[in-house]
């Protein structure tokens, strides 16, 4: 499909990078949540459920938090500078509508003042740590 009739159809093309990306942003996502799981005394493979409503919102919140912050257009990994800010603006703005969804009716679990804390303040660093590091190996290609 070309591009004008891939612009046409409403299509997003994404490329591999992207994808790879992307895919490293919900397992990084995932492990931190489910290293938290296992910290409060869950294990995440005898309580999948639990383990997925604990993630549930955090990926509901990331997902269209990223795509509207720019996280997987072309130019997000211009430079680590630009991927870190970002990212850092991205993460914060998808970890308080997670921190939100989380605190619905919707989903059990609450957010507790240092719960919050340490989900914005963890996947900040491990985000950052994890997009500047792409974007340095991109702007090295």
């Amino acid at each position: 499909m070309s591009e004008t009739a891939r612009a046409r159809s409403g299509l997003v093309a994404i490329d591999h990078r992207t994808a790879l990306v992307a895919a490293g942003d919900l397992l990084l996502l995932a492990g931190l949540l489910i290293v938290g799981v296992i910290q409060h005394g869950t294990d995440p493979l005898a309580d999948p459920l639990a383990t997925a409503e604990t993630m549930a919102p955090f990926v509901l919140a990331w997902l269209p938090v990223a795509a509207l912050a720019g996280l997987y257009a072309a130019d997000a990994f211009a430079s680590p500078g630009r991927a870190i800010r970002l990212v850092t603006v991205g993460w914060l703005a998808a970890a308080n509508v997670g921190l939100i969804l989380r605190s619905s009716p919707a989903f059990d679990g609450g957010a507790a003042w240092p719960f919050n804390l340490v989900i914005a303040g963890l996947g900040l660093v491990v985000l950052v740590v994890w997009r500047g590091a792409v974007a340095a190996v991109s702007a090295r290609r």
